[in-house]
């Protein structure tokens, strides 16, 4: 996941990211490290919030743009 990528161009830490998206800091880490695998609902707020689709967050495409 694209996570950790798109955090850091945008120059946002890992708590202000949890904050933002309601969840907590260590669940970034994790999702960032791929402990975990964030569910559809978590999915779909950070491509929403990092303004791409939900494939590139995933790597399934290297387009950013969303479908609309």
């Amino acid at each position: 996941m694209r996570l950790k990528m798109l955090r850091k161009q945008k120059n946002i830490s890992q708590l202000k990211l949890a904050l933002d998206l309601n969840t907590n800091q260590n669940t970034i880490s994790r999702y960032e490290t791929g402990e975990r695998e964030p569910g559809l609902k978590e999915l779909i707020k950070i491509a929403d919030y990092f303004g791409v689709s939900t494939d590139y967050l995933l790597e399934r495409t290297d387009n950013p743009k969303m479908n609309v």
